[in-house]
């Protein structure tokens, strides 16, 4: 079983009854937390749910409002007597800023763990719960997340008694305990079939569209993503935020034939809107006019084709 609850979502401002970016799932008694803007407190104590079962947080980045509800969460951590470690998982600079925040919370009763991620895609696992760490595109350093809890396989009747396993140790036998009984040892997969598909949840936030987004949502059952630029007229601000625009890539000719290459295997109606744009100087009207479709359906698929050609040039 896994619970999950988007305990803000709001961003930059938290608003009344809409709190900044946070995240929590609850699985087999632990909790996970991603992000924890301002208020994230607010929206446990509406929920129901206590901080104090929390085992990992994950933090996508370090902008004030995925992060600036920290010192509060872990002085009423701390005031709840929580005793166990807390493991906190996040870009590099993690612990430089961790340290900064806890200028207002210096003194807690359990020890902070840091994980700092170094590479453009790490896996670990902490408790029930398999992270996958993801770097996207973001005015600053930015991970997404995939959190998987592994099933094993269902138990098989059958199969413990064709290997005569006293039924006296199923039970433990199930729940992945090894035992040693009359000088043999027996373990889970003597009863178990084979490991059940688990369950994912795939998070990202703060991000240009990216490949990498779209590869670790693939199978997910869940998948949370911010749309700021959702809407079809901020494709253009969506496409050129934070990166660098194709126009100045075709301008170096070094990169320009790559470019040409990718757009002569570009599908249609996105290779002719691109080059009608791009190289024919066409307005998104005049274009639209030319397919008979909408100035408005011209931009989005101009836009649609750069993103398109900048996912086949960043494979």
């Amino acid at each position: 079983m896994l619970d999950v609850c988007l305990l803000g979502t709001g961003g930059m401002m938290p608003l009344p009854y809409r709190w900044l970016t946070a995240l929590m799932v609850r699985c087999s008694g632990s909790n996970l937390l991603i992000d924890c803007g301002e208020g994230t407190q607010i929206a446990l104590k509406e929920k129901g749910w206590s901080p104090k079962p929390v085992d990992v947080i994950c933090f996508t980045h370090y902008h004030a409002d995925h992060i600036s509800g920290l010192p509060g969460l872990l002085l009423t951590m701390g005031n709840a007597e929580r005793v166990e470690p807390l493991t906190l998982i996040g870009p590099k600079g993690l612990e430089r800023v961790v340290g900064a925040l806890r200028t207002i919370a210096p003194e807690l009763p359990f020890e902070l763990r840091f994980v700092e991620l170094t590479e453009n895609r790490e896996r670990m696992q902490m408790g029930p719960y398999v992270i996958d760490a993801y770097r996207v595109n973001h005015n600053v350093l930015c991970y997404g997340y995939s959190i998987t809890i592994p099933r094993t396989g269902r138990f098989d009747v059958e199969r413990a008694r064709s290997k005569e396993i006293p039924q006296k140790f199923w039970s433990r036998l199930q729940k992945g305990e090894e035992i040693e009984h009359e000088g043999r040892l027996l373990t889970p997969d003597m009863v178990l079939g084979p490991d059940r598909r688990g369950l994912k949840v795939t998070y990202c936030t703060d991000t240009r569209p990216v490949p990498v987004i779209a590869q670790y949502a693939a199978g997910a059952d869940l998948f949370i993503c911010e749309g700021m630029y959702g809407e079809d007229e901020k494709l253009e601000k969506a496409e050129s935020a934070g990166g660098e625009l194709l126009e100045e890539k075709l301008a170096q000719r070094s990169q320009a034939m790559e470019i040409h290459k990718v757009l002569h295997r570009l599908s249609e109606p996105y290779k002719e809107v691109f080059s009608l744009r791009t190289f024919g100087e066409l307005t998104f009207r005049e274009i639209g006019m030319l397919f008979g479709k909408s100035e408005n359906w011209a931009r989005v698929t101009y836009y649609r084709a750069r993103v398109k050609i900048r996912e086949e040039l960043e494979q």
